[in-house]
């Protein structure tokens, strides 16, 4: 018993999160999971295209299948690009302003502002990805003459698969673990400031509560008319509620530490969503984000 432990608490150090490196060009694992979280994500709403789930986003049914999933791949790869601006961006605003605005040219430069060597770019915010996405859904229902509350019941429920994988990659790379721990469960993350200490996998917990478990619950309800026009207000209050509760086991940003107690900035966030979640809810009556922008 004491071995497998041993073994678990220590999988971290045994773990090269490049999958190939070739001179200064390198794959990691990181990114090649996120691809498959965006095929994951596609695969699973042409499922839902296929079993004809999207009766309310294309209404007028002059569209054939085939038109039909060619819109939504589109829709994932304009909110692909409004998640890579907008978490790019909130990374910036909202964790790290002072460095970037002494070093503007680091927000988009893979080089390091000091050494000149190529260290890539690190840093984004779920929240501010979140924001780009909005924003990019806007811009293609205009565009597209759909009705937003419609695309988002059609698509939410599919996207807690995608954080499964990403949170995976997270773990593979070493990055984002979690606060100091006594219990079993800890491991020994070699990136961390104290390597020595085992630490939360919260990666781990992340990928299970955002991903896993809040896919579960979004998937299983899909088709129930009872909450069509609520899947927006649905994901904000349990992706929000399940980030707030895997926070409690993650390392806070070592640049801005805790905000209030021993609460993150990720957890205020997160308590914003609900809220946001809840006013959703409370509008429903007055079908304002139904209404196509």
């Amino acid at each position: 018993m004491n071995s497998w432990i041993d073994f678990y608490q220590h999988i971290p150090e045994k773990l090269n999160p490049e999958i190939i490196r070739i001179g200064f060009f390198s794959i990691g694992w990181y990114a090649v999971l996120y691809a498959v979280a965006f095929v994951v994500v596609w695969f699973l709403l042409k499922k839902r295209l296929s079993l004809g789930e999207d009766a309310h986003v294309f209404k007028n049914n002059k569209h054939s299948l085939p038109g039909k999933q060619a819109i939504i791949f589109d829709f994932l790869l304009v909110c692909f690009w409004g998640a890579i601006i907008g978490g790019r961006l909130g990374y910036v605003f909202f964790y790290n302003l002072a460095f970037y605005w002494s070093h503007p040219l680091a927000i988009i430069s893979p080089f390091d502002t000091v050494t000149g060597e190529l260290v890539g770019i690190y840093g984004m915010s779920y929240h501010g990805g979140l924001i780009g996405i909005i924003f990019a859904t806007v811009f293609f229902v205009k565009k597209y003459q759909l009705n937003f509350g419609a695309l988002t019941d059609f698509i939410i429920p599919a996207i807690p698969a995608g954080y499964f994988l990403g949170r995976l990659g997270n773990f593979l790379n070493g990055e984002l673990y979690g606060r100091v721990t006594m219990v079993w469960m800890g491991m020994y993350f070699p990136s961390a400031e104290l390597s020595m200490q085992l630490r939360h996998p919260s990666q781990l917990y992340e990928a299970f509560l955002e991903g896993g478990l809040l896919f579960l619950i979004l998937w299983k309800v899909r088709n129930k008319k009872k909450l069509q026009g609520n899947f927006l207000a649905l994901y904000f209050i349990g992706y929000g509620l399940m980030r707030f509760l895997g926070e409690f086991f993650r390392e806070p940003d070592a640049q801005i530490g805790f905000i209030f107690s021993s609460l993150s900035l990720g957890q205020l966030f997160s308590v914003g969503m609900i809220f946001c979640g809840i006013f959703l809810l409370m509008i429903k009556k007055s079908k304002f984000y139904l209404h196509d922008f």
